[in-house]
């Protein structure tokens, strides 16, 4: 299967951060993806019907620049997803944080990836399993990366949109 087109680069709006107007120092796409594919654990902020943020761990998978994770179908996570599908997946590691934010929805089994469930079962030793909750993909709308190398933050923060 032949990799998606990459997303667009620019920086993000953040007034007040001293983030660099110059591309040069940017970071790749290859560095967001290799950060979204090698966690173990990622963060899931939904939001609650009232409003209030709500945040918990969960195991996925990033393939052809989706996320796929499941969870029970009467978990806090699965209620807020189908109350608002708006969603940020984020990941962090010693030298970068990256954030996905985006429309998480059910997929029916046959329209996931067969490379979502075998890179699921690598990763993991555990099968994703529609009988054990709805599997998710979550579509990026943007996704924001930044160094934590020190002294690299403000030249390195990328925005990145599909």
């Amino acid at each position: 299967m032949s990799q998606p087109a990459e997303p667009q680069a620019g920086r993000p709006h953040m007034p007040e951060y001293g983030i660099s107007a110059d591309p040069a120092g940017m970071l790749p796409w290859s560095w967001a993806v290799e950060r979204l594919q090698t966690p173990r654990n990622y963060w899931l902020s939904t939001t609650r019907p009232d409003g209030r943020p709500h945040v918990m761990p969960i195991w996925c998978v990033w393939v052809n620049n989706a996320f796929y994770f499941s969870t029970g179908a009467r978990s806090r996570k699965a209620r807020n997803l189908a109350a608002n599908p708006l969603c940020v997946i984020s990941v962090e590691h010693s030298e970068g944080s990256v954030m996905v934010e985006g429309t998480a929805e059910i997929t029916a089994t046959e329209s996931v990836p067969q490379e979502a469930f075998t890179a699921y079962k690598i990763k993991y030793d555990w099968e994703l399993d529609p009988k054990m909750g709805p599997i998710y993909v979550l579509q990026p709308r943007v996704i924001f990366g930044f160094s934590n190398v020190p002294g690299e933050y403000t030249g390195s923060a990328t925005r990145w949109t599909f």
